[in-house]
């Protein structure tokens, strides 16, 4: 107790509540760390319990403590071999049995132990009640009830906590049947001679050892002792003669058996019990029929919400007693900036770079960040009642048939697949939890096609110069297009590069939630400031390396020659007599370029390349104004491009996470080309075609 941190580990299934249990106790002070070795994250925070400073760290959800996924392998090797004063295991009170499973293995390691028995509230929906005395009985550890969204428990579950680390608890030994027992007697005399540390019960050792675990199977082996494992044989041999199936298939079903039984005496069922309204809803939105056509009419009407409450609707007062619209207040604003910069430097150089290179860049970026805003906020709401999975669910059947699995849903989504505003970088990352690796790898490859939020602004930015009146429609035939070519791309994968079966696809539908708003809000805030802090660095970064490229060699000419003669410029030209096929011309070609750093940069570098050609004397307009008053630029060109932008090259971070998934430079350098291919295929088709009809 001398020590300045105690350390409590949060275990728990996936969909327990773990997380939203751990955000409650360490609130904002917490962090993401990866664990040694791997690159699976895990979350840490710092907590109060009482007069303690506590280090909280969430373990990825786990079923058992015998790892298959990555994520699984973490969760375990933190519990065996990171010394924490205690364990928070986090079991979902309506669906307690499945939980238990994890916990009757979490109490074969003798570790002190608090139940957070969390979702109560779920569970009365449900018409279940847990007796959670009764169930601290059975198990001889506390047991707390917990609402973790709302914070109710939470208080009671620190104090537990503390209890349980000042005083102990006395875990009841689980009973397995006679077999079993007998069993582990055999292995656990052997083990007991070797394990002097006495850290981990050699009655677990015994235990994991007859259920063929390679990791104990490894650690034991390494002991030098083949006693162990004679005695292992025999006892395997004597508990599948006993129980008639193999040693592993029937501890499972034991820690099944045990789990049963507590429920059996800890739950009661409401006589009048009805079915659940998840249920009820889920006979509509999960239907072969109707689910696919709300999913449409849900993703329709997001896209409807987030242009008209960001771009069109003048809701925001201002000093002048007029309204206006979020999107028009900041494009407002850095007008006015970029117009007193030109106005009050005098240094043509220094003029230049601010105006052309920071404000007319930047600000081309930070001008969306209302749209940003409120398609997180949508997003984030649609996560948080339990529709995402849902979604996964409806799609499931339609992945299959383009070559991925279903557990490929899960990346997808996150990249940006429910509408925009995900990230391939966290979408990449997801893919780990796939145990075969040909599935893990298409879907790491075709993954940054989707709409993540850095395509937004490029989508946002044409389709108000040149779709203005077609928003909505537009941007839901660009998330449809997404789908269609991720999963084109696919089957083309798996047709031609990657064959083989695919693996079968189980998941778990959460109990609907009416999301809170406060949680809704923290998420979307912390996920737009991510957008800003992005623009205000890394992009400004890039944007001055392109406006650097796109002024030099300087010249005396006219605005239009000085960025024809410059780096950016010639390179564009060179380019052109192949990019111009599908409707790109040197200026384009000089944006995309620097779309590869960031697809944010799109935006920003056309802002520049247009503010650099700007005669003195022209008026101050936003981007989007200037491009449809170009006379090369028409809504086939603006439709190649933002289908272009769609498809070509990861962007530079997601190259990098590429290569750290799939250990080799060679899937990152594949991804960029042959997306970089495809894209240009497709757009070249668009515009070809288009400029043939329109």
């Amino acid at each position: 107790m001398d020590k300045k941190f105690l350390k409590i580990a949060i275990a728990g299934n996936p969909n327990s509540g773990k997380t939203s249990l751990f955000n409650r106790i360490t609130k904002a002070n917490q962090h993401v760390a990866n664990y040694p070795g791997i690159t699976v994250e895990y979350a840490e925070g710092e907590a109060t319990f009482g007069n303690k400073k506590v280090r909280v760290i969430d373990l990825p959800g786990t079923y058992s403590l015998t790892a298959y996924s990555p994520e699984e392998v973490v969760a375990r090797d933190f519990l065996l071999k990171e010394n924490v004063d205690v364990i928070v295991n986090v079991v979902d009170a309506s669906n307690l049995e499945r939980n238990l499973y994890l916990t009757t293995q979490l109490l074969l390691l003798n570790f002190p132990m608090v139940i957070a028995l969390n979702m109560v509230d779920s569970a009365e929906a449900h018409g279940i009640t847990v007796d959670s005395k009764r169930l601290a009985d059975i198990f001889g550890v506390k047991v707390v009830p917990t609402i973790a969204k709302s914070g109710c428990g939470i208080e009671e579950l620190k104090q537990a906590c503390i209890q349980t680390i000042e005083e102990g608890c006395k875990i009841k030994k689980l009973s397995f049947p006679h077999p079993i027992n007998e069993s582990i007697l055999q292995v656990e005399k052997e083990i007991e001679k070797i394990n002097t540390e006495k850290r981990l019960p050699s009655r677990w050792l015994a235990l994991k050892l007859l259920e063929d675990d390679p990791l104990i199977i490894e650690m034991l082996r390494d002991k030098g002792n083949p006693a162990i494992f004679a005695e292992y044989e025999k006892a395997k041999k004597f508990l599948e003669f006993h129980s008639g199936d193999d040693s592993r298939t029937s501890i499972v079903e034991a820690y099944y058996s045990i789990a049963s039984g507590a429920c059996r005496d800890c739950i009661r069922m409401s006589e009048t019990r009805k079915r659940h309204i998840s249920d009820k809803i889920d006979q509509i939105t999960c239907n072969r029929f109707i689910g696919p056509i709300l999913l449409f009419l849900i993703v329709y009407f997001l896209f409807a919400f987030v242009f008209k409450i960001s771009e069109e609707w003048k809701w925001i007062p201002l000093f002048n007693g007029e309204f206006e619209s979020p999107t028009g207040i900041l494009e407002s604003f850095f007008d006015y900036l970029s117009e007193s910069a030109k106005n009050k430097i005098q240094n043509d150089f220094l003029r230049s770079l601010i105006s052309d290179g920071i404000i007319s860049g930047v600000g081309g970026i930070l001008s969306f960040t209302p749209l940003i805003f409120f398609m997180f906020l949508f997003i984030a709401a649609i996560e948080d009642t339990g529709y995402m999975a849902r979604i996964a669910f409806i799609l499931d059947r339609v992945l299959r048939i383009f070559g991925l699995q279903g557990k490929s849903i899960l990346p997808l989504l996150l990249t940006g697949g429910i509408g925009g505003g995900g990230c391939a970088v966290p979408g990449i990352l997801a893919a780990r939890t796939m145990r075969e690796e040909k599935d893990r790898l298409i879907t790491i490859l075709v993954a940054p096609m989707m709409n993540c939020g850095a395509k937004l602004p490029v989508y946002a930015m044409l389709i108000s110069a040149f779709f203005y009146k077609s928003k909505t429609q537009m941007m839901f035939t660009l998330w449809f297009l997404s789908w269609i070519f991720t999963l084109s791309a696919a089957f083309l994968l798996r047709k031609f590069l990657f064959r083989g079966e695919q693996t079968p696809f189980v998941m778990e539908l959460p109990v609907y939630h009416l999301p809170t708003l406060r949680g809704i809000m923290m998420h979307s805030i912390q996920r737009t400031w991510m957008y800003v802090k992005k623009a205000g660095t890394v992009i400004l970064f890039i944007n001055l390396i392109m406006w650097f490229s796109m002024t030099f060699p300087k010249s005396n000419k006219t605005p239009d020659e000085n960025l024809k003669n410059s780096i950016a410029g010639k390179i564009g030209q060179v380019l052109e007599p192949i990019s111009s096929l599908a409707g790109f011309k040197w200026r384009e070609n000089i944006a995309l370029i620097g779309g590869f750093a960031a697809k944010e940069v799109v935006v920003s570098t056309l802002a520049t390349a247009y503010s650099l050609t700007d005669s003195e004397d022209e008026e101050t307009e936003n981007l989007s104004e200037k491009l449809a008053a170009q006379s090369d630029w028409n809504k086939v060109r603006a439709f190649a491009m933002m289908v272009f932008v769609m498809l070509y090259a990861p962007c530079f971070p997601t190259v990098v996470t590429i290569r750290k998934e799939t250990g080799k430079w060679k899937w990152a350098f594949f991804s960029t080309i042959y997306s970089t291919v495809f894209g240009f295929i497709i757009a070249t088709l668009i515009f070809q075609i288009g400029s043939l009809l329109f």
